[in-house]
């Protein structure tokens, strides 16, 4: 197919020019004939072609010459095929080398010149997608960790756009490598104190002895090496947000503590008599379920329900895959310009791969690995040789699936179908709801059920 292909043929032989331009009008594409470089330059203006056919020896200036006034200005990405009776191995290595996509000797070869025209057209196929999610991105939102369109993360913005205009806390579960603070930092860039601190603190990454301090501050000798006062996070977030990351990580000692600020709004700081208001919210987040936290010992059930007056699931790259493509082209855009390449995009081969691997570590596993293939790669697309061997090895993943046999009564098909999902989502009840299409007190009275065991009769 054509896919209205536009050809721009430059070569000083009147009856090779009408050859060539009838050929590939034949074979479906639109043709422009230019006598010289001049003509060319000022048909380019006009025509807007989306490849170049051009002889290497004219009159005037040469094709490779042409091939490095398009390379060097606004239109270095458009392909050009060179043509040359004197070729030879070093002619054709430099202008591969100078950024022609092929070389064709004459008098050409109807076959090799076909061969040559649908690899080029294969690839204006690729940078048209390229161009799409290029437009796509312009409207996305700027964190490349809320890029997407699938159901799951419009879903995701919604609320986040709902929460945000509320000053309320909010809890946001999710695995590790989703993106939980980047959905923390999207509600506090939606709420009225976006021009107020956005203060992060992970609860895994301080140690144990340090995190009281860290959180709520101490006086001047309050302990051994305390040779000055300081704010904790509460004071520094005040009128902002204080996110609270790995909420499950925090020792229970301390819990009671942050429940006590969130409920009085006040804190007193290690070693002082007085309580300090502050007017912070809070954001926490979790890799756990909380559920789960909760049963392990790890969670006070009630900072649990202090927190989540409004519960967010970040989810799972393996289960927004559709979402792929704008997030590969989102760090694709990062990287060419962090590392001064000019990547167009990833070759469908090389997408496939993507889709098919398990993605354990969501997308911040999928961004150091776009970075890693930026690095590596030498050519305008991505293929599957620039990813490491697991990834080309992965093999395509299958949706989860719940086999019923046909007579079940519809009450254990449907226990069957919670608890399996459940099972799925790491026992989230909240994402599970959102699978199923209920809501989450429907999934509780019905677990309520579930484990009541049947009524007898």
């Amino acid at each position: 197919m054509a896919h209205n292909v536009r050809i721009l043929v430059v070569d000083d032989e009147p009856g090779l020019r009408e050859i060539l331009s009838k050929r590939l009008e034949f074979w479906g594409f639109e043709c422009r004939a230019a006598a010289d470089v001049g003509e060319a330059e000022r048909a380019l203006e006009v025509f807007e072609p989306d490849l170049v056919l051009s002889d290497v020896v004219m009159p005037g200036a040469t094709g490779l010459q042409l091939l490095r006034r398009l390379k060097a200005g606004k239109r270095r990405r458009l392909p050009v095929v060179l043509m040359t009776a004197h070729g030879t191995v070093d002619v054709a290595v430099g202008a591969m080398k100078e950024g022609a996509e092929d070389f064709l000797i004459k008098p050409v070869d109807e076959g090799k010149l076909r061969a040559v025209i649908d690899a080029v057209v294969a690839d204006l196929v690729l940078a048209r997608e390229a161009r799409k999610l290029d437009a796509a991105l312009e409207v996305e939102d700027p964190a490349v960790g809320l890029v997407g369109r699938s159901p799951a993360m419009l879903e995701l913005k919604r609320m986040i756009t709902l929460i945000g205009a509320r000053d309320a806390s909010v809890l946001i579960s999710g695995e590790s490598g989703t993106g939980k603070e980047i959905v923390a930092r999207a509600i506090h860039a939606a709420s009225p104190r976006r021009d107020r601190p956005f203060v992060p603190i992970n609860a895994a990454a301080i140690p144990e002895t340090l995190i009281e301090s860290e959180l709520f501050g101490h006086e001047k000798g309050a302990f051994t090496g305390a040779g000055r006062s300081r704010a904790g996070c509460f004071e520094q977030a005040n009128t902002g947000t204080l996110f609270l990351d790995e909420l499950a990580e925090m020792p229970m000692s301390l819990q009671p503590k942050l429940l006590r600020i969130l409920e009085d709004g006040r804190v007193r700081r290690l070693g002082g008599s007085q309580e300090i208001p502050v007017d912070t919210r809070v954001i926490a987040a979790t890799n756990r379920s909380p559920a789960g936290a909760i049963r392990d010992g790890r969670l006070r059930e009630d900072l649990f329900y202090r927190l989540n007056v409004f519960e967010l699931v970040v989810p799972p790259l393996r289960e927004r895959r559709d979402d792929l493509p704008l997030l590969c082209h989102a760090f694709l855009r990062d990287f060419n310009e962090k590392h001064r390449t000019d990547i167009e995009g990833l070759r469908d081969s090389a997408l496939e791969c993507l889709r098919c691997y398990s993605w354990p570590g969501n997308v911040r596993e999928l961004r150091n690995l776009m970075e890693r293939a930026v690095i590596v790669s030498r050519s305008r697309w991505l293929e599957p040789a620039h990813f490491p061997a697991y990834i080309r090895g992965a093999e395509p993943m299958d949706e989860p699936t719940l086999v019923v046999p046909i007579g079940t009564p519809v009450a254990e098909a449907e226990r069957q179908l919670i608890l399996r999902t459940l099972d799925h989502v790491g026992q989230n009840k909240a994402e599970a709801a959102r699978q199923l299409g209920l809501d989450v007190k429907t999934i509780r009275n019905k677990l309520k059920n579930i484990a009541a065991g049947p009524e007898e009769g």
